[in-house]
């Protein structure tokens, strides 16, 4: 193992970033794995997972029977009394387990796209992934055609299915992300007409439970939808750390990734696929939780001071929102549970506008 000190190359543009807070970047060799390590990317990373965790203690500590923090530690680790151990560890850390890992999963995802993109403004509920998992789930509800597989596979199929959707109406010779992005919000628009169109047929009962899912909800949540997250997370997650640096080299552009020897739709494939992969699972476990793959990968950048959402910060930057809007959905009105996609909306909103401004800034040269 090497270790240089030496910076990458760096552009007319990235020398006028105020850089001097952001740490020198150092190369780390390990064989046959060689690339640049951040100083400030690892610290926030290490910042945001402790947050994480106490953020998690906190909401599993609070709703009609509190529990101090220590106690939940400890209930955490096994030990306390019997009727502790069994609020938290069989009541509210499933809930709370959901949350974190949906969060990650969204924030990961939404990471892969607009890095692979070019385009801040691409995420899941942009392009028509969550939409095709609602409409699937709508109409598994409303028509009854669940076919035996739960709402879970439902929601995991329509992903799949709207992805597949948007990538072969975008392929001509390849894909660019600019037609992945137009297809997909045309494909989304569809899908939502799909769904309004379901909810009008369905019954009363069929379209609350519909709507219930429909907005992102943790309420009920189980070791039954925890499980197959996290072993779903365990594969795609390294999968997204792993082709993040590929993906680096489509931001100089398709025709220069080109000339640096990469499959540019190789790698646009495997990003597409590790994406659906991570919204699909996520989606079927909480449902279509808003903003989120949106708003977390921006806030993550921002935090690192990088030139694209990091990975691995954006999916802990998810896993907190989700965590905090928890807590907030639970106690903003005593007595009654708001689904978390409610609160991530109202979170969401004012980073959109952001994200619109900044983007129309960047465009008129402001």
């Amino acid at each position: 193992m090497t270790v240089s000190t030496d910076s990458p190359p760096s552009t007319a543009h990235s020398a006028a970033r105020p850089v001097a807070n952001v740490g020198r970047p150092f190369r780390l060799t390990v064989p046959p794995v060689s690339g640049f390590l951040r100083p400030r990317q690892l610290v926030v990373c290490a910042a945001l997972a402790v947050t994480v965790f106490l953020t998690l203690c906190w909401d599993v500590s609070v709703g009609a029977f509190g529990i101090p923090l220590t106690d939940v530690a400890r209930a955490l680790t096994g030990s306390g009394d019997p009727g502790t151990l069994l609020v938290v560890q069989e009541l509210r850390l499933p809930r709370a387990m959901v949350g974190l890992l949906a969060g990650v999963a969204f924030g990961m995802s939404g990471a892969l796209f607009q890095t692979m993109t070019r385009n801040p403004l691409a995420s899941p509920d942009m392009i028509g992934l969550t939409q095709g998992a609602g409409t699937a789930v709508v109409a598994g509800i409303v028509l009854g055609w669940d076919f035996g597989l739960g709402t879970q596979a439902l929601g995991l199929l329509g992903a799949l299915a709207s992805a597949l959707l948007v990538y072969g109406l975008a392929w001509r010779r390849g894909t660019t992300g600019y037609r992945i992005v137009l297809v997909g919000i045309g494909v989304s628009w569809v899908c939502l007409s799909a769904t309004d169109f379901l909810l009008a047929r369905g019954g009363r009962f069929q379209a609350q439970a519909a709507l219930g899912w429909l907005v992102g909800n943790l309420n009920g949540r189980d070791w039954q939808q925890a499980v197959p997250l996290a072993a779903a997370l365990a594969v795609l997650a390294p999968t997204a750390l792993l082709v993040g640096r590929l993906m680096r080299t489509l931001l100089l552009g398709d025709d220069v990734a080109k000339g640096l020897g990469t499959r540019v739709q190789t790698v646009r494939l495997v990003v597409l696929l590790t994406g659906v992969g991570l919204v699909a699972f996520a989606t079927a476990a909480a449902g279509p939780v808003a903003f989120v793959a949106l708003a977390a990968p921006q806030i993550a950048q921002w935090l690192c001071r990088t030139a694209w959402p990091p990975p691995l910060a954006a999916g802990l930057t998810g896993a907190l929102v989700v965590l905090v809007s928890d807590v907030v959905a639970r106690e903003l009105i005593p007595g009654t549970e708001l689904p978390v996609g409610i609160v991530t909306g109202v979170l969401g909103a004012p980073v959109l506008l952001w994200l619109l401004i900044r983007v129309n800034r960047a465009g008129s040269g402001g």
